[in-house]
């Protein structure tokens, strides 16, 4: 019941849902990492977004798929293997979850739009050494 009734409030919201858990399901190391980045930028900029249209509703549910996606990021860091990139990482994604958690309580959308690029950045050079 409670399926249904998240399906019939927002389906697309739900569809997503089901998107991300297909594609998380097959993802190896790197590919959800570059997953989660790619999710991750998309909530930031969501949340600008809201900001601007002063959608608290969605602001909130973005801040928060944000801010547990920086966690999870951050929880899969091997320092041992890692060395001081996992340690230059886990700086960089607390940093960005401090940043996001402060905007979190005004109106700018500015910190989220900076936080976006910023992580976009990193999100490429992802992609590209992957490919290589």
């Amino acid at each position: 019941m409670t399926y249904a009734s998240t399906l019939a409030r927002d389906p697309f919201a739900t569809y997503r849902q089901i998107d991300a858990v297909g594609r998380t399901a097959t993802a190896d190391g790197p590919a959800l990492v570059q997953l989660l980045y790619k999710e991750l930028v998309a909530a930031l900029r969501a949340a600008a977004w809201a900001c601007e249209k002063r959608k608290f509703a969605v602001k909130s549910e973005r801040i928060t798929r944000a801010t547990a996606i920086l966690f999870a990021l951050e929880a899969g860091l091997d320092f041992e293997k890692g060395g001081q990139v996992s340690e230059t990482l886990a700086r960089l994604y607390g940093g960005a979850r401090k940043t996001v958690i402060n905007a979190s309580l005004g109106h700018d959308p500015k910190p989220f739009r900076d936080s976006a690029d910023m992580l976009d950045e990193i999100a490429q050079a992802w992609r590209t050494a992957s490919a290589a």
